[in-house]
C-alpha cells in the first residue's frame, strides 16, 4: 500500500479526532512513480516550455550567485581576515560544492518538474516538512529580493548622478531611501519600479528573461575578468605577508561569512521543467556555475589583497578604492556597471525561482490553485510571478529591509540541510526491523535518528564555537556526529541511482548537514527566533488550509520520477 493510500485510510471519516486527521495528513508524502506508470501532459499551454540550454543554466546559476557582493564582500572580509580571505572563499566554496553535489543528484532524479528543495522534502519525508522548507526559503527570497532591489536602485541613482545636472539634485527618497520612520519604515520610489519592470519581463516568458539574464551575466563576468587581469599588473606580493595576520580562526570565521556569497546555485534545480535536457544538464549547470563563481571570487580576492594592504580595505567600495588608489579611475565606472548588472541578474533569478516554488505548491494544493496556473501562450506562471513582484515591491518600497538582514540565511541553510538528508533517505533500501538497545525499530527510523543526531551535534558544535566554550565540548559533539555517520554507513543498505550520483553517500551528505547546521548556529539570535516563529505560523496555515486541500498525487500526470533500482533482499 502506498504512502498516500495509507494516509487516506487513516484520515477517513472514522478517524477519532481532528488531531489524528492533521497528523495523518502531515505525514503523507509524494510517492516515487516509476516512469512506466507515469504519463506526461504534453498538450500545449498546460505546462512550462523547455527552452533552457546548458549554457542558459550556467548563466542562471552565475547570475544568482555573483552580485554586487563580489565588489564589496571580498574587501570587507579581507579587512578582518587579511590575504587569507582567499582561503576563506575556497573553504566556503568547497562546502557549497558538497551541497551542490547533493542538489545535482536530486535534480537528476527529479528532472521533470519545478519545486527544488520543497519537492525533494515532499518525496523523501512528508508534507509538513516540505511546507516548512518552503516557508523558510520563501521568507529568505522575499526579504532578499526587496533588499537587492533597494541596493540596485541606489546604484542606479549613483550612476545617474555622474551626469552633472543631476548630481545632488535627486531626492534621497527616489533611490537611496528616505529617512527612517520608527526605525522600520523608509520610502523608496525606484526600487518598486525596477521590480515591476523585471516582473513584466518574467511574465512575458522564460525566453525573454533568459536573454536579459544572459546579457547582464556575461557583462558582469567580462568586467570581473577584465578587472582581475588589469589588477594583476598592480599587485605587490609583499601585501600578501602575513597571509593570515589574525590566525587561522579568523579565516574560518571569514568562511562562515562568505558562505552566503555562493548561495543561488539551487536556482538551477528550480528550472527543471524548463530545461531542454534536464537529467543531463541540471547537474552540470549546478556544479559548473558554482565552480565558475569560486574561480571569480578567488581571482578578485588575490588581486584586491595584492594591490593594497589588508588594513586599507573595508570601505563601501573597496575594489573601486583599490583601483582609484593606483590611478585607474576608469575602473570605478566599470565596477559600477558590473555592480548594476550583478544586482539585476541576482534579482531577476530570485524572482524567477520564487514564482516556480509557488507554482509547485499551487499544483499540489498546499496553496490556492491560482498559484498553480500557467499562462497558455506565455507559458509562465503569471499569477505566481505577479504575487512575488507585489510582495517584493511592498517590502522594497515601504520598509528599511536592511534591518531584517539579521534574520536572513535561515531558510537557505535549512533547505540545504534538508536536501542533503533527502539524498540519504531516498537511497535507503527497505529492509526488516532491527534491534537497537534491545528494542525493535525499523531501519528507516534508525536512520532518521542518526540524521537528527548529526543535526543536534552540528548545532551544539556551532554554539560551543560561537561562545568560546572549552574545546573539549566541541570535540565531544564532533565525535558523536562521527559515530552517527558511521551508523548510517554500516547499518543501512543503499541503492544506486540512474543519472548523476552524489559520491560518498551517506558520509558526504552527513558532512553537509553538520556544516550547514554549524553555520546556522553562527547566525544572529534573531534568526533563531524567526525560525521558531515562522515554523509555528506555517504549521497554523497548514492546519487551517493545507491539510484539507493538498494532494500528493496531483502532479503525477506532469512528472517522470526516476526511482533508484531496487535490489533483491
Amino acid at each position: 500500500m502506498s504512502t498516500w493510500e495509507r494516509s487516506e485510510s487513516s484520515s477517513s471519516p472514522s478517524a477519532p479526532s481532528w488531531f489524528s486527521h492533521f497528523w495523518s495528513s502531515a505525514l503523507r508524502s509524494k510517492p516515487l512513480v516509476p516512469p512506466s506508470e507515469t504519463t506526461i501532459r504534453a498538450t500545449s499551454g498546460e505546462g512550462l516550455v523547455r527552452r533552457l540550454s546548458l549554457f542558459d543554466l550556467l548563466l542562471l546559476g552565475i547570475g544568482a550567485s555573483i552580485g554586487a557582493g563580489i565588489f564589496v564582500v571580498t574587501g570587507t572580509v579581507a579587512h578582518d581576515t587579511g590575504p587569507g580571505v582567499t582561503v576563506s572563499f575556497i573553504i566556503a566554496g568547497g562546502s557549497c560544492v558538497l551541497n551542490a553535489l547533493c542538489y545535482a543528484e536530486l535534480a537528476s532524479r527529479f528532472p521533470a518538474v519545478v519545486g527544488g528543495a520543497y519537492l525533494y522534502a515532499y518525496t523523501a519525508f512528508n508534507e509538513i516538512i516540505a511546507f516548512l522548507v518552503f516557508s523558510q526559503l520563501m521568507l529568505d527570497y522575499h526579504i532578499g529580493a526587496a533588499s537587492i532591489a533597494r541596493s540596485l536602485a541606489s546604484y542606479v541613482i549613483t550612476a545617474l548622478e555622474l551626469i552633472p545636472f543631476l548630481n545632488n539634485n535627486i531626492p534621497s527618497w527616489v533611490g537611496h531611501g528616505s529617512e527612517e520612520i520608527y526605525g522600520a519604515f523608509s520610502f523608496n520610489l525606484l526600487a518598486p519600479i525596477l521590480l515591476v519592470l523585471l516582473t513584466i519581463v518574467l511574465c512575458r516568458g522564460v525566453g525573454e528573461s533568459s536573454i536579459l539574464n544572459s546579457v547582464m551575466t556575461v557583462t558582469k563576468v567580462v568586467i570581473v575578468i577584465f578587472i582581475v587581469i588589469v589588477g594583476v599588473f598592480e599587485v605587490d606580493v609583499s601585501n600578501w605577508s602575513p597571509f593570515a595576520p589574525n590566525g587561522f580562526e579568523s579565516v574560518l570565521t571569514g568562511a562562515t561569512v562568505v558562505f552566503f556569497a555562493y548561495v543561488g546555485f539551487d536556482a538551477v534545480a528550480n528550472s527543471a521543467e524548463e530545461s531542454k535536457t534536464p537529467q543531463r544538464d541540471l547537474p552540470l549547470g549546478i556544479i559548473g556555475s558554482l565552480l565558475i563563481c569560486i574561480a571569480l571570487y578567488v581571482g578578485v580576492c588575490l588581486v584586491l589583497t595584492g594591490m593594497l594592504p589588508y588594513k586599507s580595505l573595508g570601505g563601501d567600495a573597496p575594489l573601486a578604492d583599490a583601483f582609484t588608489s593606483k590611478g585607474l579611475q576608469y575602473a570605478s565606472v566599470l565596477i559600477s556597471i558590473g555592480a548594476i548588472a550583478g544586482l539585476t541578474t541576482t534579482l531577476l533569478v530570485g524572482l524567477y525561482v520564487q514564482s516556480r516554488l509557488y507554482l509547485g505548491l499551487g499544483r499540489d494544493g498546499l496553496l490556492p490553485s491560482l498559484f498553480g496556473e500557467v499562462h497558455q501562450t506565455r507559458h509562465t506562471p503569471v499569477h505566481s510571478q505577479i504575487w512575488v513582484g507585489i510582495v517584493a515591491s511592498v517590502l522594497a518600497g515601504c520598509f528599511n529591509v536592511h534591518i531584517l538582514s539579521h534574520i536572513l540565511s535561515v531558510g537557505t541553510l535549512t533547505g540545504y540541510s534538508v536536501v542533503s538528508a533527502c539524498v540519504v533517505t531516498l537511497r535507503w533500501k527497505d529492509k526488516t526491523a532491527c534491534q537497537v538497545f534491545g528494542k525493535s525499530i525499523s531501519s528507516r527510523a534508525e536512520g532518521l535518528l542518526c540524521l537528527i543526531t548529526v543535526v543536534c551535534c552540528g548545532f551544539a558544535a556551532g554554539v560551543f564555537y560561537r561562545f568560546g566554550a572549552s574545546f573539549i565540548f566541541l570535540i565531544i559533539a564532533v565525535t558523536i556526529a562521527i559515530f552517527a555517520a558511521a551508523a548510517l554507513h554500516f547499518r543501512q543498505v543503499y541503492t544506486s541511482t540512474p543519472g548523476f550520483s552524489c559520491p560518498g553517500v551517506p558520509i558526504l551528505p552527513t558532512v553537509c548537514i553538520f556544516i550547514n547546521i554549524f553555520l546556522f548556529a553562527q547566525l544572529h539570535y534573531e534568526a533563531w527566533v524567526r525560525f521558531v516563529v515562522l515554523s509555528i505560523v506555517t504549521v497554523g496555515i497548514y492546519a487551517v488550509y493545507g491539510q484539507y486541500h493538498a494532494n500528493p498525487l496531483s502532479s503525477n500526470t506532469l512528472i517522470i520520477y526516476q526511482k533508484a533500482p531496487t535490489e533483491a533482499d
